[in-house]
């Protein structure tokens, strides 16, 4: 089973937003490579708390460690932050069964319906979906896989209708070569609903924060998506 650990930056709204953008960043693993990838990203965060005083229990967040670090800034430099974002990035790329799946929603010209958050998300779980269908993830393959999907909290009721809507119903539009119109692909390879957690308690999830277009030493991501 391969495991996509998610999480957004920015919001969805289109109204008086404080972000122009909104971008989801899937980190997938599989099942066998769970518990060794894990051990890896804990001695990974005891060597941070021996060089830079980073503690275990503190969460790892890019954008907060360059724009509102809080309390670190007041016990680590500036400096030391941007390099930790800079070797957390190059522990990652050294994980070669990791793949990356990133969607980038820019808000500015949206037409006020615009549903940043479903075409995001939608978009998301179908390229999971494909890539599992088609066997590309890197990493173990069984003969018959199927994938899970673990976030952080979110608009959790609207996530949890649309993954349950698309395994009903998921009209794709063809492509342009192909004529008007779609066909409808309910997703197959997905189990449950998405698991919540919060990201202060999974390291998987802080490895989202993490993601390409922020570090260009990270392994190049199995799909980007711009909208």
């Amino acid at each position: 089973m391969f495991i996509m650990y998610v999480d957004e930056s920015g919001d969805s709204g289109l109204v008086k937003s404080p972000t122009p953008f909104f971008a989801l960043t899937g980190i997938v693993v599989h099942e066998l490579r769970w518990r060794n990838y894990l051990d890896e990203l804990i001695s990974f965060r005891n060597y941070l708390k021996r060089k830079f005083g980073l503690k275990l229990r503190e969460e790892f967040h890019a954008a907060k460690f360059i724009s509102k670090p809080g309390e670190l800034h007041r016990k680590i430099r500036r400096s030391d932050r941007l390099a930790m974002i800079r070797e957390y990035s190059a522990k990652l790329a050294s994980l070669s069964d990791i793949s990356i799946i990133n969607v980038l929603v820019e808000k500015s010209g949206k037409d006020p319906g615009y549903d940043v958050f479903s075409l995001a998300w939608k978009t998301l779980i179908q390229r999971f979906e494909n890539t599992i269908r088609h066997r590309n993830f890197r990493g173990p393959n069984n003969p018959d896989e199927r994938g899970i999907i673990i976030c952080d909290h979110t608009d959790d009721k609207k996530l949890k209708n649309l993954l349950r809507q698309m395994r009903r119903y998921n009209p794709i539009p063809n492509q342009i070569q192909f004529g008007s119109g779609y066909r409808d692909l309910p997703l197959n390879y997905l189990i449950e609903d998405p698991v919540y957690r919060d990201s202060e308690h999974s390291y998987f999830i802080q490895n989202s924060e993490c993601r390409p277009g922020r570090i260009s030493s990270l392994p190049i991501p199995l799909a980007e998506f711009v909208f």
